[in-house]
């Protein structure tokens, strides 16, 4: 723990360094809002003169949604919008992805290339030349089910049950309880998260799972503590122990939308449960190498921040949290 006394990085300045560095500028943020509503338009007046048209509506999801996204720097998505399809449309689930591309495609017309349209996982990737942004377009099945729920389907057809209103409101309820600090300290952890995989390629941390683990440190606290949310230094040293104390090794399940007993039986290395879906573990592809490494990740940078509590030099304590987010911490 992290011992009392003058700390040189503080809350302000973790404050400061997310506003400076992390955060999504407000023009930027409009920009991606604007770019999202565009092509949610341009697609839904292409549905409603297509009265056979398979897509039924679309919803905008991911970080932007959710407040938790982090400003670009390179490539990467930065909007996402949920494609819901009905379930019925007479296509091989396993080409799903390559069917809503030729959609898109078509939605656009002669203003883009081929190339700006690229199929990932379970998404079409759009970029806009012009502002040089990225929208995911997922698809998802849907039977009319409520609450927006239906399933994303991957590039092999696999199905994962998902809402996007219920992840939204999962996030939502928690985030008007904790305030503001709530989704700017996963903004700061995925700024780490990015810094790290800068200097290790095969690092694996998906944004989801971040934002997972700081909604069951709100739950549980640690060590007795409430997670201090408005104590950024603090809130990251907790977030860090419980990923260096317990390795990951024991599984996390949320009961907003379903019980616990309802939770698939697994023996993957890391249990992180989707809050809508019981089958769905959001680390199911993580193998015991990415636990190990991402646990080492964390026991490092837990003794960056512990150092930097009691370092006696300022210079001493920014040095120990660039550690964490490089050398232009705290950044300007």
């Amino acid at each position: 723990m992290v011992l009392a006394g003058e700390r040189y990085v503080d809350h302000e300045v973790l404050k400061t360094f997310a506003q400076n560095k992390v955060n999504v500028p407000k023009e930027e943020a409009a920009e991606r809002r604007r770019q999202v509503n565009h092509l949610r338009e341009r697609l839904e007046t292409h549905i409603a003169a297509h009265p056979d048209y398979n897509l039924v509506k679309l919803r905008a999801s991911g970080s932007t949604a959710k407040h938790t996204a982090i400003r670009r720097r390179g490539g990467g998505s930065d909007a996402d919008v949920a494609a819901y399809v009905r379930a019925a449309v007479d296509i091989d689930e396993t080409t799903l992805l390559d069917w809503l591309r030729d959609r898109c495609i078509e939605v656009y017309g002669e203003t883009k290339v081929a190339e700006d349209f690229v199929i990932s996982r379970h998404a079409v990737g759009i970029t806009l030349r012009g502002t040089g942004l990225k929208i995911d377009v997922a698809p998802v099945l849907y039977n009319g089910e409520p609450d927006d729920q239906g399933y994303l389907v991957t590039r092999q057809g696999d199905r994962v049950l998902t809402s996007v209103t219920l992840h939204l409101q999962f996030i939502r309820e928690r985030r008007k309880k904790a305030g503001p600090g709530y989704p700017e300290l996963i903004r700061l952890l995925k700024a780490w998260i990015r810094t790290s995989k800068d200097r290790d390629p095969d690092l694996r941390c998906k944004s989801f799972l971040l934002e997972l683990l700081v909604a069951h440190l709100w739950e549980t606290g640690w060590n007795g503590e409430p997670l201090q949310v408005n104590d950024y230094p603090r809130a990251i040293e907790q977030v860090l122990a419980y990923i260096a104390r317990t390795g990951l090794k024991s599984p996390i399940v949320f009961t907003d939308y379903y019980k616990a007993d309802e939770v698939a039986q697994s023996w993957e290395p890391i249990q992180v449960w989707d809050p809508v879906s019981p089958e769905n573990n959001v680390a199911s592809s993580y193998t015991q190498e990415h636990r190990q490494r991402l646990v080492e990740l964390a026991t490092t940078a837990l003794d960056s921040v512990a150092w930097a509590a009691v370092s006696p030099t300022k210079g001493d304590a920014y040095d120990a949290w660039r550690e964490l987010y490089g050398p232009t911490f705290p950044g300007a």
